[in-house]
């Protein structure tokens, strides 16, 4: 457990606030499970080189960035990016909350509905996004603050997680709380409002101001606990699994998801296009830093 004292705000970079590097501005934008139409991903490209340095950056937490973009100063000195990048990637559906961009910080297993894992976790992180966005609170979080969802075969298990679950069957899932606490099973179609329970609590707990927790973990150093009492760890959640292989993989419909290595995580025009030619609707982007192109016509 972490024992955190903390003396500022959490500065983890969205669209509408920018963190400023040497080179020019940094967006993140958070995909819901790493998710995003492959047009979406597409535009993006475009987006990247009016505005930043061409690059689209994947992420360890599945999401994308863009840097070298020209920044300005908003009211009160906040730095800003230019309204135009804001407006193409809002049209491009990437900021469906400006209020919650920062917060929406759900990973799940990648190929969760498509290749093995004992459940589809797709409605989860649908369901966790929608009730996370609908509630003026949550946009307390920090930046950093992370749902893990995994679906069973323990590819994220192994992961730094503020709230998730580990899916134990088709229909039921163990809730995570921090990175070593276990707390009940629960149906899936009540996991999304079983941790944002969860993280509504750890809201009212963490501690005001610059001082306030970022992250589950650090409330065990200042004696504050999440659960109501212990709960063991189910053993089905002792489970683990590498990545795929790059190359196709069979999905349990017949069709096929194709894992594409991606150097260095980033993408480039000239590196995109020939993947992006070969995907359907969507494109899913894994923690592994790489691109899944799912749902393929044998």
């Amino acid at each position: 457990m972490q024992d955190v004292s903390r003396t500022s705000a959490d500065r983890c970079p969205g669209v509408l606030r920018p963190w400023i590097a040497d080179d020019g501005a940094i967006v993140r934008l958070r995909l819901a499970g790493g998710s995003i139409p492959t047009a979406a991903l597409r535009g993006l490209l475009d987006v990247a080189e009016e505005w930043g340095d061409g690059t689209v950056l994947l992420t360890k937490r599945t999401n994308l960035q863009l840097r070298g973009i020209a920044h300005d100063a908003a009211d009160g000195g906040r730095p800003c990016v230019p309204q135009g990048l804001v407006d193409a990637v809002t049209e491009l559906g990437l900021l469906p909350s400006p209020t919650h961009e920062l917060v929406r910080n759900l990973m799940a297993s990648p190929l969760t509905g498509r290749v093995g894992g004992r459940a589809d976790l797709r409605h989860v992180v649908h369901d966790l996004d929608e009730r996370l966005c609908a509630d003026p609170v949550f946009a307390g979080l920090a930046g950093r603050f992370l749902f893990v969802l995994d679906d069973g075969r323990g590819d994220l298990v192994d992961r730094d997680v503020d709230l998730g679950v580990v899916a134990l069957s088709a229909t039921e899932a163990q809730v995570r709380v921090g990175s070593e606490r276990w707390g009940e099973v629960v149906p899936l179609n009540h996991a999304a409002p079983t941790l944002l329970a969860l993280a509504r609590r750890f809201l009212a707990v963490r501690g005001q101001g610059d001082h306030a927790a970022w992250h589950v973990d650090e409330l065990a150093g200042r004696g504050v606990e999440l659960l109501d009492g212990p709960h063991g760890r189910d053993p089905l959640t002792q489970v683990a699994s590498e990545p795929p292989h790059h190359g196709p993989l069979v999905q349990d419909d017949g069709r096929t998801c194709d894992h594409v290595a991606v150097e260095d995580g980033v993408l480039t025009r000239e590196r995109a296009e020939p993947i992006l030619d070969r995907a359907a609707a969507e494109v899913v982007v894994t923690p592994w830093r790489s691109l899944l192109l799912p749902d393929l016509e044998s």
